[in-house]
């Protein structure tokens, strides 16, 4: 078949594994794949496409056997694009069938092949391929960096596709840090991609991503829709493994809404699917899932039994498995002990999980709190308070409520066998509070049990009935028939109390009320609904609401405590209206500060008017409550001013700002904390490396992003014009002013005025744009008072303005005056590694415009860019590439004759082995010989040194990871490397 028929039906191939059709492109593949019917290197582009187009659909052997050997057994010369391709799909397979370590390898080769390439997508896909293996073993530091790598590359290629499944990896990432909003954001991103081009299997990947988000923010409601969505979606591309994952997460949402039964049939149902894929992993969590249903229903032999198939699930999977799921078997095989009785294994089991090398905080954490549930089950009460001071300081409720709701209900355990039962009422009730603020019915019902327990031991009939009622209809709902005979033997206790019995409630100690409030302050949420629960119990009120009045709209009720919904939102609205009573109820109201959106108040109704005594409580634990939101706001204040590190997003900050060097990562990563702020900022570097570029992504960041961005060059304007461009002027000041001007200031007026070439300003313009830096105003030509002017100015230079200071040709004060925060931006010539995905962009924005599709750069000239010193960086280098386009046809490929006279009076690059080979045919030993003798020692000794690490090897010569390929390859070093 000839070579153009088969880029044809290549190019339908790839349209079609974009939008992830898979069986659509093995049907355009299959007839070509017949003995001798393509070239060799035809035949190989079509089996990758094709061994693409099989892992689509999960089928591991049909695209094993496809691809064939792998490229190294390979005896013909192969092209470094199509080493990578192979290496890369290689490393894929080996990922599936979980062989993490050596799937690295494989992608390390395919990563270095791409690199030697110039092939900015084949780069991307290496990077986004090694983040997915580092983040089965675990390293999400190292999944970020390959994740920021990958996003460069693929947004250079324009491969939205894989940018997408970029966004959506790196979303779990920060899910799984607590930065959930952030998370979302980049979900939301990932599916606008995936819906641009299609792409229907990625965009249920990523509705099933989202669904896990909203899970750990226990947004259940939103997470049930989104998962319900995921499995329609995985349905209709008949993709079994995703459905799988997509069934075992709808299986745990319903497990955490209390809906045991629809759970096991969804878990029942994932077991049943079936796929090419041995997907051990997604089968180990249904029994771990089906384990915790059968813990809580009390089917303790049956929960066990799931935890040894969960745990011969992981095994299966090989020693890659991520540790955390070792470490989720281990404390729920904690749990299962102590509810089997067995407290001293369970004790054992729990210290040898909290000691393990490498354990997560937050698992850690869950060991120790079993650890004292054990002790306190076993009548260890001074064990268990001792472990239980341990933990408080080491828990943030913030990051991990689920595990503060569950310190609070055992160390309200350690006070009431102490007979602090003031102290143990209230950590129970905000127990109580936690675990319903995240929709966990169960851990809630166990923390009412709890309550109901201590108030039948403290005589409180009325209250103990209310929380053992709550309690039992959760159980039951759920079948938990082990702690419904819990309740009823709770309830056996309160036929002992005489009736009319006339007992005190614990809840009356106002410092243990205080103290519940000052511990909810940690989350603004948890603190509405301690307020509004306290205040109905401490001032006999008959409910309470917590609400907020925003600017525009109704009220927003934030907590309820005594009534249902919709009386608390006609009491939010008669409050808010200032009205004191309610029906023939009276209102008290008090405010609480200030929400994102309005102020926030809190009311209570009553039957009867307060008593002085109650209404003074009422004032003082409102007062606390006001105090706990303030501090609740300065945290949340403080964590949002604190951006961590290495957390930049991976949007670019405009369409071709392209950060792939650590010297522009430096210059975004100055941007973005520039963000919020309308300082002034000078930006310094040599001519054409992106000057204008760098400003225009100062404002889009800033709070000015919706006003004009206007650029003024200082170079282009006379000098007696300056004055009145830039400050205005009124009609007759001079001769031609005919009419009023504003000048370019005020044009700006709300936006940001960028001053290109600042060191070419008239020397007797700079005192105004002086004074108009330090006082806001501006004096127009003709006007006699000043005018404010809101405007945030950037200014450029490419000049030395230190030196012009020095030679008097710029003043002094105002040279400090711009240089509040200075940016440099660096020439490319050292910022290399971001030449193959410039050419990449540059390519296919010339593309578009000049209408000729298909138009490549060939290997030769992308080395050739690679090794020239670019004096006229970027611009030059982009117009260099679109010139080369408008002079090629459609379809056709860039070669280096076709290219500017500048850049092809460099020596051609070298074939592989070239230079090694002529060095060693050379009699005598001359100049390049000794040179290349140097080059191979210092090489070969860094590597040594270095373990064979090509990026540390490269950063401690100084070099780029492509810069130390090529000349591995030129002196013949690559299987040095290799064997080390």
């Amino acid at each position: 078949m000839p070579t153009v028929a088969v880029q044809s039906v290549l190019a339908r191939t790839q349209a079609a594994l974009e939008r992830g059709r898979g069986a659509e492109a093995a049907q355009l593949l299959g007839p070509m794949i017949r003995p001798g019917s393509l070239v060799r290197e035809d035949e190989f582009a079509v089996r990758a496409a094709l061994a693409e187009s099989w892992l689509l659909q999960d089928d591991l052997a049909q695209a094993a056997a496809t691809l064939g050997r792998q490229p190294d057994t390979l005896r013909e010369p192969i092209s470094d694009a199509q080493l990578s391709t192979l290496w890369r799909l290689h490393g894929r397979i080996t990922y599936a069938r979980g062989e993490q370590s050596r799937a690295i390898a494989l992608h390390t080769r395919a990563l270095k092949h791409a690199e030697l390439a110039h092939d900015s997508r084949a780069i991307g896909l290496a990077h986004y391929e090694l983040a997915l293996c580092y983040k089965q073993v675990g390293d999400s530091g190292i999944v970020r960096e390959h994740l920021t790598e990958a996003a460069s590359a693929l947004h250079a290629a324009g491969d939205r596709r894989h940018l997408a499944l970029v966004h959506s990896l790196s979303a779990i990432l920060l899910a799984q840090a607590g930065r959930g909003e952030e998370a979302t954001a980049a979900l939301r991103q990932g599916e606008r991609l995936a819906m641009a081009i299609q792409a229907d299997d990625v965009l249920a990947g990523i509705v099933h991503n989202q669904a896990n988000v909203a899970l750990m923010r226990h947004q259940h409601e939103q997470a049930l829709a989104l998962a319900e969505r995921s499995v329609a979606l995985h349905e209709t591309l008949a993709s079994g493994h995703g459905l799988a994952v997509a069934l075992a997460t709808l299986g745990q949402i319903f497990v955490q809404l209390g809906d045991l039964e629809r759970a096991e049939q969804i878990l029942t149902r994932t077991l049943e699917v079936r796929s090419p894929v041995q997907f051990h992993e997604t089968t180990g969590a249904v029994f771990d899932t089906l384990a915790q249903i059968h813990l809580m229903r009390g089917s303790y032999e049956r929960a066990g039994e799931y935890l040894r198939h969960a745990s011969e699930a992981y095994g299966a999977y090989g020693t890659q498995t991520m540790r955390w799921y070792e470490w989720s078997l281990k404390v729920l095989g904690v749990k299962l002990a102590i509810r089997s009785g067995e407290f001293d294994q369970a004790l054992a089991m729990a210290d040898e999980l909290a000691k393990t090398p490498g354990v997560p905080p937050a698992e850690a954490i869950q060991a120790d709190l079993a650890a004292c549930e054990a002790l306190v089950a076993a009548n260890r009460i001074d064990g268990a308070q001792r472990r239980i001071e341990s933990c408080e300081g080491r828990l943030d409720p913030r990051t991990a409520p689920a595990n503060w709701g569950e310190f609070l209900r055992i160390r309200g355990a350690v006070h009431e066998r102490c007979g602090r039962h003031s102290d143990a009422y209230h950590d129970f009730a905000q127990s109580v509070n936690v675990f319903e603020l995240l929709g966990e019915r169960y851990q809630a019902a166990l923390s009412q049990l709890a309550l109901g327990r201590l108030a039948a031991v403290t005589s409180t009939r009325t209250s103990a009935e209310r929380h053992l009622d709550q309690a039992a209809a959760v159980f039951r709902t759920l079948g938990a028939q082990r702690d419904l005979a819990e309740v009823d033997q709770a309830r056996a206790h309160l036929e002992v109390i005489v009736l009319g019995e006339a007992t005190t409630s614990p809840a009356d100690a106002d410092d243990a009320v205080i103290r519940r409030l000052i511990d909810a302050s940690v989350l603004s949420d948890l603190l509405a609904r301690e307020t509004a629960t306290a205040l109905v119990e401490v001032t006999e009120a008959d409910a309470a609401v917590v609400f907020v009045v925003p600017s525009v709209g109704d009220v927003r009720v934030v907590a309820i405590a005594g009534c249902d919904a919709g009386v608390a939102r006609a009491l939010a609205r008669a409050a808010a209206q200032g009205n004191s009573a309610y029906g023939e109820g009276l209102l008290l109201t008090e405010t609480l500060g200030r929400d994102h959106d309005g102020p926030r108040f809190c009311t209570v109704v009553a039957a009867r008017r307060l008593t002085d005594a109650a209404t003074r409580r009422f004032r003082m634990f409102t007062a606390v409550s006001r105090q706990g939101f303030e501090l609740c706001g300065a945290r949340e204040r403080r964590g949002q001013a604190v951006e961590p590190s290495g957390a930049r997003s991976l949007e670019p900050l405009l369409p071709g700002f392209v950060c792939a060097s650590a010297a522009m990562n430096r210059v975004a990563d100055q941007i973005q904390r520039l963000q919020g702020h309308n300082l002034t900022v000078l930006i310094t570097g040599e001519s054409g490396t992106g000057k204008d570029l760098v400003a225009r992504a100062i404002h889009v960041g800033s709070p000015r992003s919706a006003a004009m961005f206007l650029p003024y060059n200082c170079t282009t304007t006379q000098r007696d014009l300056a004055d009145s461009q830039l400050f205005g002027h009124r009609r007759g000041s001079f001769t031609g002013a005919i009419t009023d001007q504003q000048g370019l200031i005020r044009t700006a007026a709300g936006g940001t005025l960028f001053l290109d070439e600042i060191g070419d300003l008239p020397l007797d313009i700079q005192p105004k744009l002086l004074r108009f830096l330090e006082q806001s105003e501006v004096m127009p030509v003709g006007e006699t008072r000043p005018q404010a002017v809101d405007v945030r100015v950037l200014a450029a230079t490419n000049a030395d303005l230190e030196q012009r200071v020095a030679e008097g040709r710029f003043r002094e004060d105002l040279y400090y005056r711009l240089c509040v925060i200075r940016i440099h931006v660096p020439p490319l010539r050292e910022r290399r590694e971001e030449i193959p995905h410039l050419s990449t962009f540059f390519l296919r924005e010339a593309c578009e415009r000049l209408g000729k599709p298909d138009v490549r750069l060939s290997s030769v000239t992308l080395d050739l860019f690679d090794r020239y010193w670019w004096p006229g960086n970027v611009r030059q280098l982009r117009n260099e590439v679109q010139r080369a386009v408008a002079m090629s046809q459609p379809g056709g490929t860039i070669e280096p004759d076709q290219l500017s006279a500048d850049l092809t009076a460099l020596p051609a690059p070298a074939s592989v082995g070239a230079g090694a080979t002529a060095s060693r045919a050379t009699a005598g030993r001359n100049l390049a010989t000794a040179v290349e003798d140097v080059e191979r020692e210092v090489i070969g000794t860094a590597l040594r040194r270095s373990s064979g690490n090509i990026s540390e090897t490269a950063r401690v010569l100084g070099l780029t990871r492509r810069g130390l390929y090529l000349k591995m390859r030129r002196l013949g070093l690559d299987s040095v490397a290799a064997d080390t």
